[in-house]
């Protein structure tokens, strides 16, 4: 009895160790970090309604971009972009976090609104999900999807919807919704990140499509000494966005739905937060105070609709 016992007891600690590990598909998510030339292309390509007047295809290169893993553990990757303008001007950009079988997803309902939905095992189970936050880490949308390995290939895949891209929000109001399907191949020289999109008129519960579009944005891994002013930046910087994603947080975790404001008195929110890191990197502000102001500048954009979660 005591041999079948021992037995048991090892083979219980074999299946902790085993399942304590971090999954077999981690290094993907690793190789989305590092210094990078990207370059970033957009075409509109097809619409239902054949008086459309297609906007002009983008095209951005030449940029320098860290991709800065901030915190890391076997199931968890958060990934902050920072764009490398000249040695003396680095750009906080956007941020994403990479979680496995994360069970619960904040969905983009339209006009600035997520709502907190849990997902089904099936829906999880064995994926990543892929949480892309603003500059000023308030949300932009969720998704999650299986890394696959297929024909000498490796691919992400998922499908979200999304408020509209920078690029496009302060130029343009004839939709609201843009349903992503966003694609990132790992390659020899860094990955791609390939979009199709869909650009969604939302209006009365229904959708209608206005255009389709075609991304193909492309991260071409440089030596890291490439990006040394970007890391040097970081570490200056790191407790006060620390703080911020600590404000967003603490708020996710209490509500079940939120809504946020496009501009308080003619300003995005990053506008706000910017400023207040430059007076507290100055030593404008001092550090018992910061959490307080950082609360005050997003309560500014939360709007009346959110929801605090059932369980608060």
């Amino acid at each position: 009895m005591k041999r079948i016992t021992g037995l048991m007891t090892a083979t219980a600690l074999i299946a902790m160790s085993v399942s304590a590990q971090a999954p077999k598909d981690k290094p993907n998510v690793d190789k989305l970090c590092g210094c990078f030339e990207v370059e970033f292309k957009y075409a509109e390509t097809f619409s239902p309604d054949p008086t459309y007047k297609y906007h002009d295809r983008e095209e951005i290169s030449g940029g320098v971009e860290l991709s800065l893993p901030i915190e890391v553990s076997d199931k968890k990757i958060v990934i902050q972009h920072l764009l490398v303008i000249t040695d003396s001007m680095i750009i906080k950009h956007w941020r994403e976090v990479w979680t496995y079988e994360n069970p619960e997803i904040w969905k983009y309902q339209g006009n600035k609104t997520w709502v907190k939905e849990q997902l089904k095992p099936e829906q999880y189970k064995g994926k990543w999900t892929q949480s892309v936050w603003e500059v000023s880490d308030e949300p932009r949308y969720q998704g999650a999807g299986e890394w696959i390995t297929n024909d000498g290939k490796t691919y992400w895949q998922n499908t979200a919807y999304a408020p509209l891209p920078r690029r496009e929000y302060s130029v343009r109001s004839d939709y609201n919704i843009l349903k992503r399907t966003n694609r990132l191949s790992i390659n020899d020289s860094g990955y791609i990140h390939e979009q199709d999109n869909q650009k969604i008129i939302r209006q009365d519960g229904a959708d209608k499509l206005l255009v389709e579009e075609k991304g193909l944005n492309s991260y071409k891994r440089l030596n890291d000494k490439e990006c040394a002013a970007a890391k040097i930046y970081w570490e200056k910087n790191k407790i006060f966005w620390g703080k911020v994603r600590s404000t967003w947080e603490n708020y996710f975790a209490t509500h079940s739905s939120i809504e946020l404001k496009t501009k308080v008195e003619g300003k995005v929110l990053h506008e706000y937060l910017f400023e207040l890191a430059k007076q507290y990197a100055a030593g404008k502000i001092k550090p018992a105070d910061i959490d307080a102001r950082i609360s005050v500048s997003v309560e500014k954009f939360i709007g009346q609709n959110q929801t605090v979660a059932q369980n608060q």
